[in-house]
């Protein structure tokens, strides 16, 4: 708790952000924020939000006026935002830590259109980064290369005299492209099948370079952060977490941790503390359970999940805790992965879950009875009907149990949604138009006239939590929010296309669940997500317009942690 004679600083001349609503529960289409115009922060803590007027911040204005302002211990620091808006630190409610610090060292496909747009960046990275062991890439997707891919399609792009392995990430990071030499170094000739996995083979059983679903998570993904020094995870996490500063987050919820992940967040936390820093961030994890053939494999997995927790909880270390599991049940639409209750469309395929019903519910069951949080990966329809019904059996509505992604969902799954209290983790920014054309061909119009029913989830009672799913998709939170509010294109903004616009959020119920709403999630509401006394002083003050459509004109200016600016750096 903060004292009398801690730092104080006060802001004035402010909007400060004010949703109107209990954590928790969602603000509506149409509901208008308040604005207070001054906040007054002593050490890491919010003393008071209010008015000139008001007596905390009269008394203050008093004190900065007079002599006693000299001396240090009641001296308070004034900053005049000339307007700006303050809201909430942001509270990132879905991504993947260290990934997302390795993606930024790594080549992004993004705005390539083609196989041959893909060889030609690549190539050119090659040629500029000679030293580098492997050739690195992110960001394709399925709809870039409709022929489907091989190794071979990777062969032959580096630089003359060299053969490096070459693995690109799918934008979602189900999956893993390889070239001949990576195929090679992974030792993927000598890999078995793996419940929910996907190795694309030959006609003689040989890996064709593509690992998919969990194959990439089983073999690929631990053997990248194998290769990878504690000293280059380590950095991958500062790295992340000095983008995730500038961006405007103070919090973050990381969605598919493991033991690589965590030794390494561990390490990144002592040598902050060492350093006399801290962990300026704060971070909430979920553990990633796997498939195995047998139930008490998986279930062993969960109580490692309640092991960690009991070590690293809100009680030992509120900024660096394990809250519960993470189960990805299926993949995603534009890689025919994700569970339907219909085929696809345009070529009659009928995808089951990565999970069935008898492997999940053990696994939800136990983690219940532990005392862990769930979160359960469904997209496709089929799947986040499965997914419910195991969480409305086995999961207690009070630890807040929660599905993420629910992109596509049936009218009476969006009521038992907000009937259960299951959190609805979205993602706008993976309902951004310029990446869903391929959705009316895999799905027909029919069915993606349901895609992304947000509007849905929050009427019908559902706790909202927004995150950006990094580094499968732009992290910018306002962004996000402009896709989940407009419905228009983040990636194109000159684009006209909307999808599903009925299906949008107000402005105020969108900035809520990507601060408070997040913070919910994993019951860290009662310390951040909402400017208000007695809360942490984490907030972001921004150059912006209160217009969902002028969002991307908006710029974050400040980023403030504990009641110290930690972006822009000082020094």
């Amino acid at each position: 708790m903060a004292t009398a004679t801690a730092p104080a600083t006060l802001f004035i001349n402010a909007k400060i952000f004010q949703s109107g609503v209990e954590p928790g529960t969602n603000a509506g289409l149409d509901r208008q924020p308040r604005f207070a115009s001054c906040m007054l922060v002593r050490g890491t803590q919010i003393e008071h939000v209010g008015s000139p007027s008001d007596a905390p911040i009269a008394a203050a204005l008093a004190l900065v006026s007079s002599q006693e302002a000299a001396d240090s211990t009641t001296a308070i620091q004034v900053h005049d935002l000339g307007g700006r808006t303050v809201l909430p630190g942001f509270v990132d409610g879905h991504m993947h830590l260290m990934l997302l610090g390795q993606a930024l060292n790594k080549l992004d496909l993004g705005r390539c259109k083609t196989l041959d747009d893909i060889r030609a960046a690549l190539r050119a990275h090659a040629a500029a980064h000679p030293d580098a062991p492997r050739v690195l890439g992110r960001g394709w997707m399925h709809s870039m290369t409709p022929g489907g891919v091989t190794a071979a399609d990777l062969d032959g792009l580096d630089v003359e005299g060299k053969n490096r392995p070459v693995l690109v990430d799918s934008k979602d990071l189900h999956s893993t492209w390889c070239n001949t030499a990576a195929v090679a170094e992974l030792g993927a000739d000598k890999w078995a099948d793996v419940p929910g996995g996907i190795i694309e083979r030959d006609a003689e059983g040989k890996p064709t370079g593509v690992f998919s679903e969990a194959a990439n998570i089983t073999y690929v993904w631990p053997f990248l952060a194998q290769v990878a020094s504690m000293e280059e995870r380590v950095a991958a996490i500062e790295s992340a977490v000095a983008a995730y500063y500038e961006a405007g987050y103070t919090g973050l919820i990381d969605m598919a941790m493991d033991k690589g992940g965590w030794e390494a967040l561990v390490a990144w936390r002592e040598r902050q503390e060492r350093e006399g820093k801290g962990p300026k961030m704060r971070i909430a994890a979920y553990w990633l359970v796997k498939p195995r053939e047998r139930v008490e494999d998986m279930v062993a997995q969960v109580d490692r999940a309640a092991e960690l927790a009991g070590q690293f909880n809100a009680a030992t270390t509120p900024d660096c805790r394990v809250v519960g599991i993470k189960v990805i049940c299926d993949g995603i639409v534009d890689a025919c992965t994700a569970g339907l209750s219909e085929p696809y469309s345009h070529d009659g395929r009928v995808e089951v879950p990565l999970w069935r019903a008898e492997q999940l519910e053990p696994v939800v069951r136990r983690a219940d009875e532990a005392g862990l949080q769930i979160a359960l990966h469904a997209i496709g329809d089929a799947t986040v009907t499965m997914v419910l019904d195991a969480l409305t059996r086995h999961a207690s509505p009070d630890r807040r149990p929660r599905v993420e992604h629910l992109e596509l969902t049936s009218d009476k799954d969006a009521a038992r949604l907000g009937d259960a209290r299951i959190t609805a983790s979205i993602q706008p920014v993976h309902a951004d138009p310029a990446i869903l054309r391929a959705w009316p061909r895999l799905l027909g119009e029919h069915r993606c006239a349901r895609a992304f029913a947000y509007r849905d989830f929050a009427d019908r009672g559902a706790p909202l939590a927004l995150g950006s799913d990094a580094p499968t998709a732009p992290h910018a939170p306002l962004g996000n929010v402009y896709v989940g509010t407009t419905r228009r294109s983040y990636r194109e903004p000159e684009s006209d296309e909307i999808v599903n616009p009925h299906f949008a959020l107000g402005l105020c119920e969108a900035v809520a669940a990507a601060t408070e709403g997040a913070a919910y999630s994993v019951f860290d509401d009662h310390r951040i997500g909402v400017l208000a006394a007695g809360r942490k002083a984490d907030f972001v003050v921004a150059n912006m317009e209160w217009d969902a459509k002028r969002l991307l004109e908006a710029r974050v200016a400040e980023t403030w942690f504990d009641g110290a600016k930690v972006w822009p750096c000082q020094g």
